[in-house]
């Protein structure tokens, strides 16, 4: 059954929450076994969960390294606990394992619970963090003042030198996206990602009005480059690079600076979302972090579950993840 457009995750939207990012993610090859999108109901309400066939009987949730989170979506109603629990008692009968990462902190213990309740065995454990900002209410300078010292100071700095020139976009451009891409391969991140579906995402949300993008030069030359999306009060960092020899002139910290001015100020934006991972640099930005969670839930009703269920539960007992 598709997945239907309307489909939403409980709280703020995402774009990872969209029926065309698991339409992106299964084009560009992320569902190689096949694509589910799991479904129950209670009453009006309608739970949704795409997922991927991992090997005979296993399924894990749809998402690659850019998905900020796996969790269900929901379309009518008011009864997503029933729904979502009926979701998992159909599962039950299309599989032994089911794997769900990253589950966001707030929602975990809700998804465990619908999974034990429709008769799952289930393992939670923390793995990976999640950085984000909550302004309550603060504006840019407020919250500017909220930073540590050594950043602001850094910033008004190299901002004075005026050596580094910035440019904010918040449409797709073909050409500011190349040097992205020119200024990703010189930077100091290990090759990673799948820079064709990463394009094809942010013309999809430049067509959607969502997309912005900075870019740094130095003397006319490309040195930093970040993509951001901005929806429902909320900015999402997905993919920042600089280039490790322009470090003295600090650009991708300036570049920072300018784009959460940007959507503080211009897009009104209330949260700002780093995304996955534990980047010591993410705390000087953020006010908020919280774990991200893998779910692992097994079928007792499917003997060739109980093998893995008995190493997981004892990795547990052992304090592994």
């Amino acid at each position: 059954m598709a997945l239907p457009p309307a489909a939403r995750g409980a709280g703020f939207v995402s774009p990872f929450d969209q029926a065309a990012w698991f339409d992106l993610l299964t084009a560009h090859g992320y569902a190689p076994g096949g694509r589910l999108n799991a479904w129950g109901s209670a009453g009006e309400t309608r739970a949704w969960l795409p997922l991927r066939l991992e090997k005979a009987g296993a399924l894990a949730g749809l998402g690659n390294w850019y998905s900020f989170s796996v969790r269900p979506l929901y379309t009518g109603g008011d009864k997503r606990a029933d729904a979502l629990r009926n979701l998992f008692a159909r599962l039950r009968k299309r599989a032994g394992r089911l794997a769900l990462y990253p589950v966001p902190d707030a929602e975990k213990n809700g998804i465990a619970a619908a999974m034990r309740d429709a008769g799952w065995w289930v393992r939670s454990v923390p793995k990976g963090d999640r950085h984000w900002l909550d302004l309550g209410g603060l504006d840019h300078d407020g919250w500017w003042e909220s930073r540590p010292g050594a950043l602001r100071s850094t910033v008004k700095r190299k901002a004075k030198k005026n050596v580094v020139d910035i440019e904010i976009f918040t449409a797709f451009d073909g050409a500011a996206w190349a040097a992205y891409e020119e200024i990703y391969a010189a930077s100091w991140k290990p090759e990673e990602g799948d820079p064709a579906l990463l394009r094809a995402f942010a013309e999809a949300e430049s067509a959607r009005g969502t997309f912005r993008m900075g870019l740094a030069r130095i003397a006319g030359a490309p040195v930093a480059a970040q993509f951001w999306t901005v929806e429902d009060g909320t900015a999402f960092i997905h993919k920042l690079a600089h280039v490790e020899d322009s470090l003295k002139a600090s650009p991708g910290t300036l570049l920072s600076a300018a784009l959460f001015r940007h959507v503080i100020e211009v897009d009104c934006v209330v949260r700002i979302d780093f995304g996955t991972g534990n980047d010591g640099y993410k705390r000087d930005w953020m006010n908020r972090h919280e774990p991200l969670w893998h779910i692992e839930a097994f079928n007792p009703s499917r003997i060739a579950a109980w093998g893995p269920a008995l190493k997981a539960f004892a990795r547990s007992a052992l304090g592994r993840a």
